[in-house]
């Protein structure tokens, strides 16, 4: 999956960027309180997105 493609799923769940690392993005969701971070790479293998 694109990183791209990700980060827009990620919004529409509800989720915002919290801030950007060296090599992670970090991403909270504001119902629970739960950050996730993924890596900066153009492709995220399906595996971790489906568990993002």
């Amino acid at each position: 999956m694109k990183r791209r493609e990700l980060e827009k799923r990620m919004r529409h769940a509800g989720c915002y960027l919290k801030r950007e690392g060296g090599s992670h993005l970090l991403w909270i969701n504001p119902s629970n309180g739960v950050v996730e971070a993924f890596p900066r790479h153009a492709e995220v293998t399906e595996p971790l997105a489906w568990r993002i």
